[in-house]
């Protein structure tokens, strides 16, 4: 049964949202403050955790800038933000650094569970076939390697952490080079249906891995068009 933990001081909506997502299979564990969240979040394992915008100490914003910094587990952490309904400014930002999904406030249970299993589905299943003049398991490129089974990814010899969404984002990309990607094609492969503030949220998707992936320059953009996957193959592949 995946964990979960809402991070969230509004001690009210945790026993319900605990009970209603039992009917999916979650477990919901909650801390009422962002010190508690990060302390379980190092000590316990969590396979995603709810952020609320509005916390004490420090909102959600830096708390998830917090997560990012914990380490491989907390940097691949799948993360949905709990924002302002109509505060688009908030769902910008979370994308910014790092969060997978988002949802206003106030929210139908239904519609967070969905999500859960989107980002979980996402940060677990083993990534489609490449093609076999890469590997099964492979994706070499000049300065880049993608291992889809591991789903790690190393730049230049080195390591980077992405997160679950980034890492489809980057496969999804580099499995067919040169194949220019609609903004709205890339949101439904990723997510799994339509939603609002398609186009930034692509923008700030790409924007991240960009400059995860720098030096390199993979990714490109065709103006009005979308996005392909640029980087040469790798010598000999």
């Amino acid at each position: 049964m995946p964990r979960i933990l809402l991070i969230d001081d509004d001690e009210h909506l945790a026993p319900p949202l605990a009970t209603y997502l039992k009917r999916f299979d979650f477990e919901l564990a909650r801390a009422g403050r962002p010190s508690e969240g990060l302390a379980r979040l190092r000590a316990e394992r969590f396979d995603a955790a709810i952020l609320d915008v509005m916390l004490p100490e420090m909102d959600g914003f830096e708390l998830l800038r917090e997560i990012r910094r914990g380490g491989a587990a907390m940097a691949e952490l799948p993360v949905i933000m709990l924002t302002a309904r109509g505060e688009l400014a908030d769902r910008v930002v979370g994308l910014e650094l790092g969060a997978d999904d988002y949802l206003p406030k106030p929210f139908e249970p239904r519609e967070l569970a969905a999500r859960l299993h989107t980002v979980l589905r996402r940060s677990r299943a083993p990534s489609p076939a490449a093609p076999a003049a890469v590997g099964l398991d492979h994706l070499r490129f000049d300065g880049l390697a993608i291992d889809l089974a591991r789903r790690e990814v190393q730049r230049q010899g080195e390591p980077v952490e992405l997160t679950g969404t980034e890492f489809e984002l980057l496969t999804l990309l580099a499995r067919e080079p040169r194949k220019v990607f609609s903004r709205d094609e890339i949101l439904n492969r990723l997510r799994g249906h339509e939603a609002d503030m398609a186009t930034r949220a692509v923008d700030i998707l790409v924007s991240r891995l960009r400059r995860k992936l720098e030096p390199l320059d993979c990714i490109k953009t065709l103006r009005n068009a979308g996005y392909a996957f640029a980087a040469a193959p790798e010598a000999g592949t």
